[in-house]
């Protein structure tokens, strides 16, 4: 979105505001559909912006839930159960009984035990329901190969589960396609050879994070944000043509669509440095690289006409927490900045709206915005965490 109709919306709603262009994550997955090939399923992971979904839902195949909460969220919205992948590392048997009731038909297993509480869920409910297997990366997430194998050696026993193959994933924002993402795909075709030699095992499906690198900061190259999927487009089809295949990103695809507006409250110097206070803050904001304002993000300065002609000045921009931790730029250079005017902080779709500490100092939430060809909507209005942060008991 322009300055124009960036500052138009932070006058009709105020700030601070998350703003979500719908026409232009459209754009974006309509052209990785068209750099993946059909061949290729995406599947979006909510947890990076569960304000999405209604946009999502006609743009991707499969929506990823890693929490009962999500899948809440979902059904509020009516999502077709049978789009949501239910994922995550804590599944309780509740948890997969209500996923089950609620027409959820795709489960992740990430542990052994996830396994027998899949298979006791179905059988109670005498349906045989599609299971992936992840495999983990070696963090917390995912099962060890041992137990993987020993999962598809004895499948005899769960009846009630048909394991269609494996779901992997081992982080985000990785930039070497050769030593990280090419190297997985390779590794998962030599791993569905072995399951097929050894196990007699057919892997029918894999479901691959990417953790494609999206670049948040201005001294980074934005002119062809998506350079990552169409290098890596050659491997991935060429694992579909041995597979079912389903990409699974959530920042990747979400992030370029997203704005923050936050208005200037304060403006002073002190021992000779610039400070700006803004409404907003680190409990909003949250690039993954940028602790404590070292790099600088994309920020368009709305400002009234009677600061633009003023010099440039080095400016440390603020939030309005008790912490000296809530600095989100520590030095940019901006001209005429003053009271009133109003920042966008640009690239921030993915994450920052759920991921800040948005409890701390009981200070409000956002609102969150919805734009698109037809104009701009509000979905969700300020929240006071006043009354989250208070007990009930008098």
């Amino acid at each position: 979105m322009d300055k124009q109709r960036l500052s138009a919306i932070a006058q009709e709603f105020g700030t601070p505001s998350f703003v979500f262009d719908e026409g232009a994550l459209a754009c974006r997955m309509h052209e990785i559909k068209q750099i993946v090939g059909d061949d290729v399923h995406l599947c979006y992971s909510i947890k990076a912006n569960p304000f999405l979904i209604p946009a999502m839902q006609s743009l991707v195949e499969l929506l990823e839930v890693c929490s009962p909460g999500e899948l809440e969220i979902c059904e509020s919205l009516h999502v077709d159960p049978r789009t949501v992948l239910f994922s995550g590392v804590n599944k309780t048997l509740a948890d997969i009984e209500h996923a089950m009731d609620a027409g959820v038909v795709r489960f992740t297993a990430e542990s052994p035990l996830h396994i027998r509480l899949l298979h006791q869920a179905a059988a109670k409910r005498g349906v045989v329901y599609p299971v992936l297997l992840r495999l983990t990366a070696g963090s917390q997430f995912g099962m060890d190969e041992r137990d993987l194998l020993s999962a598809i050696a004895h499948r005899a026993d769960y009846p009630y589960l048909r394991f269609e193959g494996i779901h992997y994933f081992s982080g985000t924002q990785r930039a070497k396609l050769d030593k990280d993402q090419r190297k997985e795909l390779a590794m998962l075709g030599d791993f569905m050879d072995r399951l097929e030699r050894e196990y007699g095992f057919v892997c029918e499906k894999i479901e691959y994070g990417p953790g494609l690198y999206f670049p948040y900061f201005a001294h980074e190259d934005h002119s062809d944000t998506l350079a990552p999927i169409r290098a890596l487009a050659p491997d991935l089809q060429k694992l579909a043509e041995r597979c079912e295949l389903t990409i699974e990103m959530g920042r990747f695809f979400a992030s370029e669509c997203g704005t923050y507006l936050t208005t200037v409250i304060d403006a002073k110097v002190n021992c000779g440095h610039n400070y700006a206070i803004v409404d907003g803050g680190i409990h909003h904001v949250n690039y993954l690289g940028g602790t404590m304002g070292m790099r600088n993000p994309i920020i368009t300065h709305i400002a009234g006409p009677e600061h633009t002609d003023e010099a440039e000045a080095d400016w440390s921009l603020c939030g309005s927490l008790c912490t000296t931790a809530d600095i989100l730029v520590r030095k940019i250079a901006m001209s005429g900045l003053a009271q009133q005017d109003v920042l966008a902080f640009h690239n921030i779709g993915a994450y920052s709206v759920t991921e800040g500490p948005a409890l701390f100092l009981s200070r409000n939430m956002p609102r969150i915005i919805l734009a698109n060809e037809s104009g701009a909507r509000l979905v969700r209005d300020t929240i006071h965490s006043s009354a989250i942060n208070q007990s009930n008991i008098k």
